[in-house]
């Protein structure tokens, strides 16, 4: 019985000293992450459709920290160019017709009496915003669907739709002007009267 209690005592010191080891190794060789790829990261509209040629927005951040043109991003549109231009320094280019064109955000709709259960929209949805199980009816989850329009494609029996936003309170953004209007170049003296 003694020897099952020394085990143990011994089973634990060790845990104990590699547990500070890699707890210390995981401090002092921690990682950061490139602080201009996560702020590239936080302008991209998180849709993680592809459409730009990379797997999801966050490899696209990468390649863009990396010198890949800023116009791949139809979801973004003309307002993620004119934010990573300005993030970055460069000048705004238009959207590259190639990847795709900036149009009205969607989002997926199941006509649920349709599906036959084959699961294959929710492999191909990237932001896991499609609930459902084999052989059962499938639903959309409004809140996390991003409309990246990537489960259209593979129904079998195309029972799904991609609907258009409606505006509301929630989703209706002000659209920032072009230029704004200065009153007068000349610094205004306050001692001096303007008429003579």
């Amino acid at each position: 019985m003694q020897t099952l209690y020394l085990a143990i005592v011994i089973l634990a010191l060790l845990a104990i000293v590699f547990g500070a080891i890699l707890g210390f190794a995981a401090i002092r060789f921690k990682v950061d992450g490139d602080p201009i790829v996560d702020q590239i990261d936080n302008l991209l509209p998180q849709t993680q459709c592809g459409q730009c040629g990379h797997p999801g927005c966050r490899p696209y951040a990468e390649a863009i920290a990396n010198g890949e043109a800023i116009n791949h991003c139809p979801p973004g549109g003309e307002t993620t160019i004119k934010a990573l231009a300005d993030l970055l320094d460069v000048e705004v280019i238009p959207l590259d017709a190639e990847h795709g064109t900036e149009a009205i955000r969607t989002i997926a709709y199941i006509r649920e009496d349709e599906c036959i259960g084959c699961t294959k929209c929710i492999q191909a949805c990237p932001v896991d915003a499609i609930l459902g199980a084999a052989k059962q009816m499938h639903t959309v989850i409004i809140d996390e669907c991003t409309g990246c329009d990537l489960c259209v494609e593979p129904c079998p029996v195309d029972c799904i739709d991609m609907i258009p936003i409606d505006v509301t309170p929630v989703s209706w953004h002000w659209q920032q002007p072009e230029q704004l209007i200065a009153t007068s170049s000349l610094p205004h003296s306050h001692g001096e009267s303007d008429h003579a």
